[in-house]
């Protein structure tokens, strides 16, 4: 490139405690292009961009802006650098509305005052959002969104602050692909405007429509940079994990056992309606849809989170009111829930802490506890896992998205249940996590588990699914066996091409 990078990162090493999460990298970053960062998890992406935005500080190394060298010290040193963006987690405030999150610590005020101008501000945030294509009331409370819509608010807070430097990290995990399509479309027109775009992501796919050039890191360290258009996706894969991945969907289907679940004409209150679906032991069963569709509220409410209005639950051929998630619990089901950081983990508990937090009565029946026999627990599921960590009292807040993900399926492992539902098992993990999370799911069910997949990831549907079910606003609209499945069939109906008015489809197979 023959312009100036508008930032330059130069020798950028980090350490945590026990950890060297990068180690000497160097990136340089042009205005008008999309630089994606792939890597597996742990291999430094998010810390790398946690360190530009100013979240973190790096142990060594310099960052240079229009070449000269600043101390990005805060998020607010970085902003005022043109730098900031949408990082992984979540950084909005959740008893703030949306409009008041978007504006936050810079909201307008009536002239020559220190008022706030709310009338502005909600028309503003009601702009903002509209150019993302999304309809969301700007009174609403960010507790009160659902996990794509706050994402969409996120990005809606980025782009308000008209940054040089954009950051994106998994910005589409949770995502539709009308969403993603929408913010595709702001991200070219950032581009054409010379702002500078970091992306990072997981899904090849995605990162061939959008981006320029790409970085891949392993392990903390800067393997290659090159443009988009040299590398293959064999080749991505091969650099990201040091090794070829040839079978991302491992299965060895079975005749199913005994059934696990039985759901007959189940309603939920503003969720999910008339819902009939079985699983048995030794299958996993795929529910497909677009966010929003209601398949996590199925999830929910068959776990005893949310109230039931009325319909039967069979749980191992037994009647069953879901009350409470510990009654479920008890009764031999686990949930692996779609944002594992709130509802799956204590972050700021051990790896070990965490992976007996669902079991300890039933390992401890007398109280006693023994803190040995846990951290022996917690070491065998490290080793079978493949848990990145230093040792099992490592805080799990510490560890990549991958690898708390692996912490949530080892607490549930722990528990010995005969059924799991899993929602959206890989969301936000890398290509070789992915498959090291299918491979476990495959033996589950070779020793009789049943698993309720519910996945964004349409190929993982396909791949992994012995049977699966489509949703389309609140309802099932299909049903297809393995055999029967294709992309075509599945998609068409999760964008309700062929659904009736009353949201039953004209034809479902199986």
């Amino acid at each position: 490139m023959t312009q100036r990078p508008v930032v330059q990162m130069k020798g950028i090493s980090k350490y945590f405690p026990g950890v060297k999460a990068l180690d000497d990298v160097s990136v340089d970053i042009y205005p008008g292009e999309v630089h994606v960062l792939i890597g597996e998890n742990g291999a430094g992406k998010s810390t790398l961009s946690k360190i530009l935005m100013g979240i973190y500080t790096a142990s060594s190394g310099e960052i240079l802006v229009d070449g000269q060298q600043v101390n990005i010290s805060s998020p607010s040193v970085a902003r005022a650098h043109g730098i900031g963006g949408v990082h992984q987690e979540f950084m909005l405030v959740p008893w703030l509305n949306v409009a008041q999150n978007i504006f936050l610590n810079r909201e307008p005020r009536w002239k020559n005052t220190f008022l706030i101008d709310h009338s502005a501000m909600h028309r503003q945030s009601r702009e903002l959002l509209s150019s993302l294509g999304v309809d969301i009331d700007t009174r609403l409370p960010i507790r009160r969104l659902g996990t794509a819509q706050q994402q969409m608010v996120e990005i809606a807070k980025a782009l308000e602050q008209k940054l040089r430097v954009f950051i994106l990290d998994e910005p589409t995990a949770v995502l539709s692909a009308r969403e993603v399509e929408l913010l595709f479309k702001q991200v070219r027109r950032m581009k054409e405007e010379g702002v500078a775009i970091v992306y990072i992501s997981h899904r090849l796919q995605e990162i061939r429509e959008i981006g320029d050039r790409v970085t891949v890191l392993r392990d903390g360290k800067h393997v290659t940079t090159c443009p988009l258009s040299e590398v293959t996706d064999d080749e991505l894969v091969r650099l990201m994990v040091g090794r070829n991945i040839s079978l991302m969907y491992p299965r060895h289907r079975r005749e199913p056992g005994a059934e696990v679940l039985a759901v007959s004409n189940l309603c939920v209150k503003n969720g999910p309606q008339n819902i009939n679906l079985k699983v048995h032991s030794g299958e996993i069963v795929g529910i497909a849809g677009l966010v929003g569709s209601g398949r996590t509220e199925l999830a929910r409410a068959v776990f005893g989170i949310d109230p039931i209005e009325k319909g039967e639950v069979r749980l191992y051929g037994q009647p069953v009111k879901p009350q409470s998630p510990n009654q479920m619990v008890k009764r031999g089901m686990g949930l692996l829930p779609e944002d594992r950081k709130q509802y799956g983990l204590a972050l700021r508990n051990s790896v070990a802490q965490n992976t007996v937090m669902a079991s300890l009565r039933q390992r401890f029946p007398k109280g006693i506890i023994s803190e040995r026999k846990i951290h022996e627990l917690a070491g065998t599921y490290v080793e079978k896992l493949h848990i990145a960590t230093p040792h099992v009292r490592r805080t799990v807040g510490y560890l990549s998205g991958g690898n708390q993900q692996k912490v949530v399926l080892a607490k549930w492992l722990d528990t010995e249940s005969g059924f799991l539902i899993f929602d959206e098992p890989t969301r936000g993990i890398d290509v070789g996590a992915k498959v090291e999370v299918h491979t476990l799911m495959d033996q589950l069910v070779q020793q009789g588990t049943g698993i309720l997949m519910i996945s964004s990831d349409l190929p993982e549907v396909l791949g992994m699914s012995d049977r699966i079910y489509v949703m389309y606003e609140g309802r099932i609209v299909g049903h297809f066996t393995h055999e029967e499945a294709t992309q075509e069939k599945v998609a068409s109906l999760m964008l309700g091409v062929g659904v009736k008015g009353n949201g039953r489809a004209q034809r479902t197979a199986g």
